[in-house]
């Protein structure tokens, strides 16, 4: 399978992506934001980072950029795209993925290992996996996810949240939300789900030894759907 990974001025977990990837088969590129085309791709990865420095709103300028053309016309026609914490703000800039990131509701930066309830994996994202919640790593101050009720309610009604904050028995309540998120929400898919946006990094789970190994079943969940 083959993966471009967009790297933006400021992105600072392409090359923790790289690696992740590398390490579970997939055959991946790097792709500078002025470039103009695509390399032939299975997946397209928006990392993590501070893209320009955050300026304006997260994710706003990198929205811009001149490859992201080309991710739009990628995902029109099915491509999969994953967007990891400032990949999801700029899918959310780009009208790619619908509502808005705001800053934390304690409007401090958080950095710390969370427990996420699996919402839907009837998709290339997230089928079969064999846990119900998974423990990734959080690190952002805009990563209160916020949508209107109407917006809210397609969500719901359409089966179009990946992951729920919770603790480690899969319990999404007020107390167990790390940043405000309206339901406790930490990733969507858009309508076709070909995309999810998320918050949490899989990319920093994927060695026991190191930090944990959740976001090993999600890579590798990843490549076997496509195998």
């Amino acid at each position: 399978m083959r993966s471009s990974i967009i790297v933006f001025p400021g992105s600072n977990c392409d090359r923790d992506m790289s690696v992740a990837l590398e390490k579970f088969g997939f055959k991946n590129s790097m792709v500078w934001h002025n470039d103009r085309e695509l390399p032939k791709s299975d997946l397209i990865v928006l990392p993590g980072g501070f893209s320009f420095g955050d300026y304006l709103r997260t994710g706003s300028i990198a929205s811009k950029s001149k490859i992201i053309e080309k991710v739009v016309e990628f995902a029109k026609y099915g491509g999969l795209i994953l967007g990891i914490c400032n990949g999801f703000q700029i899918l959310i800039e780009t009208g790619l993925l619908p509502g808005a990131l705001l800053r934390n509701k304690n409007l401090k930066f958080l950095s710390k290992n969370i427990h996420l309830k699996i919402t839907n994996n009837s998709n290339k994202f997230l089928s079969k996996f064999d846990k119900n919640v998974i423990e990734l790593h959080i690190a952002h101050n805009e990563g209160n996810y916020y949508i209107d009720q109407k917006g809210l309610q397609n969500l719901e009604s359409n089966n179009l949240i990946a992951f729920q904050y919770s603790d480690d028995m899969g319990n999404a309540s007020p107390e167990n939300n790390p940043n405000g998120s309206i339901n406790n929400i930490a990733g969507i898919y858009n309508s076709k789900q070909n995309i999810l946006g998320m918050m949490p990094h899989p990319e920093r789970m994927i060695d026991k030894y190191l930090s944990g190994n959740d976001g090993s079943i999600f890579f590798k969940n990843l490549l076997r759907m496509h195998t």
